[in-house]
């Protein structure tokens, strides 16, 4: 057996263990089942085109599951209606009558405090894993949680939350949501054709990446043809001058020019006053 037929058994092997019940969970999380496959899908394509990284992961399941859900709660899907997050569950199956209403209490919550809910007590995780996987810190991740019981609690009292510590309400969540995810038939898409999937993706990212390549060295080319390879500068022009213009002396400097005169004069008759007459 090759590499690469060893990589599409572990692969494979992966998403039979994995695929239809993160199916399920993400149909919590959305209320959609085509985007819950799609999302699901989509998560183990990018584990394919990473495998390498994710088959030496310590929870290869959890990185599919933590990008499977960033991609169903992406918030351009809610331009695309068929994508868009659901108020109302669609296609829905129920194994307790209260089971729809439970759900629909879980679609009201705000995506980050739905999501902390179903990891925690739907998934049986850790505080601190489940604050690392929605990258908050845990402070932040218990008080999300803290807020979606209350509200579960405050809108179905038949859960009986009310009153108990949070160690029972996480049981009795754990128990309704897991009961839940399992009675919904979302089938995911096969193994093999979300490898194929992911490959035709790669081609078509290699493709366009080359031709970008291409067309911005087409156009440097076109840029190195079209400028001249001399370049002529403009003729010279003479530099403006200002007009020459004749400054007229300023008051103070007149009134110096007239003391100096009136010295020399008055230096040339104290001489002639020294200097006897010549007749």
């Amino acid at each position: 057996m090759t590499q690469r037929e060893q990589a599409a058994s572990a692969f494979d092997d992966l998403h039979a263990r994995h695929a239809a019940a993160l199916t399920q969970q993400t149909y919590l999380l959305t209320g959609r089942p085509r985007l819950a496959r799609r999302a699901v899908e989509q998560g183990f394509r990018l584990a394919w085109q990473r495998w390498p990284q994710v088959a030496v992961d310590p929870d290869p399941a959890g990185w599919v599951r933590a990008a499977a859900y960033e991609y169903a709660l992406t918030p351009w899907h809610r331009l695309c209606p068929g994508l868009r997050p659901a108020r109302k569950p669609r296609h829905f199956q129920e194994s307790e009558p209260s089971d729809r209403a439970l759900l629909e209490v879980l679609l009201s919550l705000p995506a980050p405090y739905r999501r902390a809910l179903l990891l925690h007590d739907g998934l049986g995780m850790g505080l601190y894993e489940t604050a690392a996987e929605i990258e908050a810190s845990t402070p932040a991740a218990a008080g999300r949680l803290t807020h979606a019981r209350e509200h579960l609690a405050e809108r179905l009292p038949e859960l009986g939350l009310g009153g108990q510590e949070p160690v029972r309400q996480g049981e009795i969540l754990r128990a309704r949501i897991t009961g839940l995810a399992a009675a919904q038939q979302v089938a995911p898409a096969a193994a093999q054709c979300v490898r194929s999937g992911s490959e035709r993706s790669d081609l078509r990212t290699t493709i366009a990446a080359v031709g970008l390549t291409g067309l911005f060295a087409l156009a440097t080319l076109v840029m190195m043809i079209a400028t001249p390879h001399h370049y002529t500068p403009s003729p010279d022009k003479p530099l403006a001058t200002a007009p020459h213009t004749r400054l007229s002396p300023s008051p103070r400097h007149g009134a110096d020019i007239r003391k100096q005169g009136n010295a020399a004069v008055r230096k040339r008759l104290r001489q002639a006053r020294l200097t006897p007459e010549v007749r």
